[in-house]
């Protein structure tokens, strides 16, 4: 018997895209209106799709929200994986990750509802997931990038470093959902300021 929070997915094409669209909708449910007040019937229904199909791919609504949930915080770290690696020899990439984590929430409705704290069941999720150590790996391959080059201590541990880092950028990111981009702005520099005496020359 499947696990309660199984996910499966029939390897077909139009299975794929039955599926991404549940998902796309269960992401814009969940993350206006919540986990208690969405049900799967709405969400099937709105992505024109039939309930019982829903469950074909989700085992319940739990598994269904947990999915959505996965797809909508990866969104969000991805462009900040991008926003790290598309900027060799500038350093100016942790002012960028800031901002581009920021800004993209603004686009990530149910990442930003669980950073809220209004989904408290799954709290925990983002520090499980497997974009958040993609993150991780990217700051730590950058500090050593930027190591070799003379930009970056030589005596710090890179993966330590880049996994504090990141949990500072998560800290800033709580932050600025729970009391507002401006309070979050006035201990920015600070935070950015002790990364920086932690790992510069």
């Amino acid at each position: 018997m499947a696990d309660a929070d199984t996910i499966t997915d029939p390897p077909t094409e139009k299975g794929t895209q039955s599926r991404d669209a549940i998902l796309a909708v269960a992401i814009q449910r969940f993350g206006r209106d919540g986990f208690r007040s969405t049900s799967v019937a709405d969400i099937a229904r709105e992505a024109q799709v039939s309930g019982t199909l829903a469950y074909a791919y989700f085992d319940n609504k739990r598994a269904l929200f947990l999915a959505a949930l996965d797809a909508d915080i990866a969104a969000l770290i991805e462009e900040g994986v991008a926003s790290v690696l598309d900027t060799p020899g500038d350093q100016t990439w942790r002012d960028s990750l800031v901002l581009t984590l920021i800004e993209e929430l603004d686009r990530r409705p149910l990442a930003r509802r669980m950073l809220a704290g209004l989904e408290p069941d799954a709290a925990d999720r983002i520090v499980e997931l497997p974009a958040m150590e993609n993150l991780r790996a990217a700051v730590a391959a950058r500090l050593r990038a930027d190591q070799k080059d003379g930009l970056v201590r030589a005596d710090i541990d890179v993966d330590t470093i880049g996994s504090g880092i990141v949990g500072i950028f998560i800290t800033m990111l709580l932050a600025a959902v729970q009391f507002g981009i401006d309070s979050a702005a006035v201990y920015g520099r600070e935070m950015l300021a002790v990364i920086e005496a932690a790992v510069d020359p």
